[in-house]
């Protein structure tokens, strides 16, 4: 009789942790407020760069809306030419969740280099857009490198580059340019699932269709960049703290959708 007895009251036990934890977790979805940052219908709220090109232009069409989705766009294009592009969003962030998804789609534009097939990256922590010089290639930030596979090989995603940054990785300042994320490769138009967890100064992590693929710390200023190079120089080892989040084109059709927030 007392097994039975504990055996009923373990069970309704266990249920209730059951219906706690499905609760919580209610909750926690409920109290999170992603928030849409495309409208899928046009490119309201952000602002274009384009090397070569006053803030505001979007030469050639370059960034365009079809079917809800965002598209870097080179139909009008003769040859690429140099012309390294990010549509910006119009405030900064400093302590969020970023997630979208990404494909890359056709041919890359001629005259595009060979590193810059399939390729693109989501910039954290970029400089304001409205001091981007008329002929610089990359906002001082911390890129979230994309890339597609090419159909031989590894090629990971959610990959780091640093344009006029550095960052730390095992308790060392990293000063490198690019490091390799943990990822697998996609090949092919697939869509994939990239989130970026910035916590100010702190800790930055990249996420592959929920996998966590890279994770560093302490973003600052540092190293090489194309233009005002004195004054990054003389903020060199500056924390970064926060900044405005743009999206990259460099010379092969990408697709973004699904552009969501979450300030924490």
């Amino acid at each position: 009789m007392q097994t039975k007895l504990f055996t009923k009251n373990t069970w309704l036990l266990l249920l209730c942790l059951v219906i706690l934890t499905n609760c919580q977790n209610k909750t926690k979805q409920q109290a999170e407020n992603w928030k849409s940052l495309f409208n899928g219908k046009d490119l309201n709220n952000w602002i274009i760069k384009i090397k070569g090109h006053p803030l505001g232009e979007n030469y050639k069409n370059t960034f365009i809306v079809e079917d809800g989705v965002m598209k870097v766009n080179y139909k009008a294009y003769d040859s690429f030419n140099n012309a390294f592009g990010h549509i910006y969003y119009k405030k900064p962030f400093s302590n969020y969740k970023f997630r979208m998804q990404y494909r890359f789609t056709g041919e890359q534009v001629k005259g595009g280099a060979g590193w810059a097939t399939r390729n693109s990256g989501i910039m954290v922590h970029c400089e304001d857009p409205k001091n981007i010089g008329l002929n610089q290639d990359f906002p001082v930030s911390i890129e979230v490198q994309l890339l597609g596979g090419l159909n031989s090989g590894e090629r990971p995603t959610g990959n780091l580059c640093t344009p006029g940054t550095h960052v730390v990785i095992n308790d060392e300042l990293y000063t490198s340019h690019c490091i390799d994320s943990s990822s697998k490769t996609y090949n092919g138009d697939q869509w994939v699932n990239v989130e970026i967890e910035v916590r100010n100064d702190s800790i930055i992590k990249h996420f592959i269709n929920g996998n966590n693929v890279l994770t560093y710390y302490k973003p600052q200023i540092g190293g090489p960049v194309d233009y005002n190079a004195e004054l990054w120089k003389s903020k060199e080892g500056t924390p970064l703290k926060g900044g405005y989040i743009s999206l990259q084109s460099e010379s092969h059709p990408v697709e973004f959708k699904n552009i969501e927030i979450l300030e924490l």
